[in-house]
């Protein structure tokens, strides 16, 4: 398991992709749909036609590490609809979505506050 830390940027593509792209058909989705450097860093969600796998791609300064997980029984049900709405997850609101949670439902503490 890839661990998303609250620093790291993380971009979701909400709607579904060909399973069949690797390391380089996914960089270019990044390139064209994020307008963003898969070199940059970034940690990059997609998920396949019938919600029941996701790809992760992230660059780690020297090479890419691409990650796939099926789920044995059903389907990620609650993988956001739109691109705006996948916008506004947090890290910790990813890993609950990788864990086939409801990120959008689950009450957690604030990732950072200011100390005065």
């Amino acid at each position: 398991m890839i661990s998303i830390t609250p620093q790291m940027k993380v971009r979701l593509f909400s709607e579904a992709i060909d399973f069949r792209n690797g390391i380089d058909g996914l960089a270019g989705l990044c390139r064209q749909h994020f307008t963003e450097d898969p070199f940059s860093g970034a940690v990059f969600l997609f998920r396949n036609r019938r919600s029941t796998a996701l790809k992760i791609l992230v660059y780690d300064g020297q090479g890419f590490w691409l990650c796939q997980k099926r789920l044995s029984e059903g389907r990620f049900r609650h993988w956001p609809k739109s691109q705006e709405s996948a916008g506004k997850l947090a890290a910790q609101e990813i890993a609950v979505l990788l864990f086939n949670g409801d990120p959008f439902n689950s009450r957690m503490a604030v990732a950072w506050k200011k100390v005065s």
